[in-house]
């Protein structure tokens, strides 16, 4: 006898709750805890109140600690030395790249700071294709930060990631796959340490 699409249902959530659980508990020995877990780089003005806010929220359910900008940063905090500091203690990045990603220093900035932490990273490409993202030189940036964000963004290109069309997405089932690659790549990264 198969089991039911319900049994089926509660076993993915047993099983996504035994590995939340597991990357608490392994977060518990190590202290002290960093101030993140998954660090949430993405454009503003294109995902803020879209999927980054709401893969944020989704993650933050899940007792995971995502970092985005606008929700964990207060009127007073240094902007680099936050988002800095969390990105090198972060342990999975999650890039979420979008029409106007590029257009963004910050948005490169962080990116380039992930790769070069070495961090794992897992793109979304929301309403853009990998073959579409490309640094944009304005005149403001100097030619030896274009050379690190375009190494960066060749690096996020060039790893597996995931898709988002936001007009013909599932988005309920879009935020379960990406917190699924997201607590299987926690669950590897505290396997390596």
């Amino acid at each position: 006898m198969q089991p039911s699409m319900a049994q089926n249902m509660c076993r993915q959530v047993l099983l996504r709750n035994r590995a939340v659980d597991r990357i608490a508990r392994s977060s518990l020995r190590t202290m002290p805890r960093s101030p993140c877990d998954v660090f949430v780089n993405h454009r503003g003005i294109d995902t803020k109140r879209g999927i980054a806010g709401l893969l944020y929220d989704h993650l933050n359910r899940l007792k995971l600690r995502p970092f985005l900008d606008s929700k964990n940063m207060k009127p007073g905090d240094k902007l680099f030395e936050k988002i800095d500091m969390a990105i090198r203690n972060c342990k999975v990045g999650v890039a979420v790249f979008s029409p106007r990603y590029c257009e963004s220093n910050f948005c490169l900035h962080e990116l380039a700071l992930l790769m070069e932490s070495r961090k794992r990273v897992i793109p979304i490409f929301c309403d853009v294709k990998p073959s579409e993202i490309r640094v944009k030189k304005n005149g403001f940036c100097p030619m030896k930060e274009i050379e690190r964000f375009s190494w960066a963004l060749e690096e996020a290109k060039y790893t597996v990631g995931l898709t988002f069309d936001s007009s013909t997405v599932d988005w309920s089932n879009f935020l379960e796959t990406a917190s699924d690659a997201i607590v299987e790549n926690l669950i590897e990264v505290d396997d390596q340490e």
